[in-house]
């Protein structure tokens, strides 16, 4: 008679080729998109010391990096702002300014690299002079429907220059539709909406806003009346299925590894095209983790990849692409 146990599941982890046949996901280039910070002027790389590794570049920099993602097979990148003061002001005018830096930047990539995808914020932290979101009254409160105003105005400016995807990530309600709207009927159809729906008022996001400017700018009143609350999921289900009804074509969960299972409640609710964003914080902690001696970076990082699309990730928004891409593309070759 056999010995116990007939089935030893370790039979399918002993040698590496085994292990890379049976695994159940994989994380490919095609899966990342990278988030980049742009500032004004020329031959500018300006070190963002609270996420290692990453810069503020202006536009002619920017084509450097959006050159070297092409050449590695990231098929797209998103652009973040950081806007000097001069140009905030509380009304977010500079947000749908059409010689602005943002659609400026859109430009000058198209033109270089057609084929590369551009996705572009729609919020106004970067443009307000509180850091907030929207727009904000005289007790510090973000009001609504005319900040679905100003987003609107943004989003045509975004698309007018070129974008392929606007993505509101500001966590208006109803914002979705009237961008939807105002698209179609000024003639952008074919320009699509990644929303950002279930974006939690999280703790993570500390690197990012240094790296934008609105760290600086937000004062005591904190984002939890527009962001969502951490301690909810199922309102996150609400969030998706409103957007996705009111035209988005993709849904993100931000942040990503402390809301695994909503991602993938996510997934396998709604079966649509769902962005897991790896946030600044998030990043920062592998990054100086592994600079203390404290974690493989390499190794954590992949881990981290692969948790994403273990989770249901279509895409992966996360400040590692272009080393993850590397890492692919030395795995390849091995």
């Amino acid at each position: 008679m056999a010995s116990f146990p007939l089935s030893r599941l370790r039979r399918n982890r002993r040698h590496d080729f085994i292990r890379r046949i049976v695994s159940e996901n994989h994380v490919r280039v095609e899966d990342l998109v990278y988030p980049i910070f742009v500032v004004e002027g020329e031959n500018r790389e300006l070190e963002i010391t609270s996420l290692p590794g990453q810069k503020r570049l202006s536009i002619d920099r920017l084509l450097v990096v959006a050159k070297k993602c092409l050449e590695l097979g990231i098929p797209a990148i998103a652009l973040f702002p950081m806007i000097e003061s001069p140009k905030t002001n509380k009304m977010a005018a500079e947000a749908y300014n059409p010689n602005g830096l943002i659609p400026r930047a859109i430009k000058a990539l198209k033109h270089e690299f057609p084929s590369l995808g551009v996705f572009t914020d729609i919020a106004l932290d970067a443009y307000t002079v509180d850091g907030h979101d929207g727009i904000s009254d005289d007790t510090g409160y973000v009001i609504n429907d005319l900040t679905n105003e100003i987003l609107v105005k943004q989003a045509l400016c975004h698309a007018n220059a070129g974008a392929d995807f606007v993505c509101p990530s500001d966590m208006m309600d109803g914002r979705i539709l009237k961008i939807r709207e105002a698209l179609d009927s000024n003639g952008f159809i074919d320009t699509g909406i990644m929303a950002y729906s279930a974006k939690y008022a999280s703790g993570f996001y500390g690197p990012f806003r240094d790296a934008t400017g609105a760290a600086s700018n937000l004062g005591k009143f904190g984002k939890q009346t527009y962001q969502m609350n951490p301690a909810n999921s199922n309102e996150a289900l609400h969030e998706v299925y409103q957007d996705l009804e009111e035209g988005a074509d993709i849904v993100m969960v931000k942040p990503g590894l402390p809301y695994l299972d909503v991602l993938y409640r996510v997934k396998h609710e709604f079966k649509k095209p769902t962005a897991a964003y790896h946030v600044s914080g998030e990043y920062a902690l592998l990054k100086m983790g592994s600079q203390n001696g404290l974690l493989d970076y390499e190794r954590t990082i992949m881990e981290t990849m692969i948790c994403f699309k273990r989770a249901g990730a279509d895409l992966i928004w996360t400040y590692a692409a272009i080393e993850v891409a590397e890492i692919i593309a030395m795995q390849d070759v091995k």
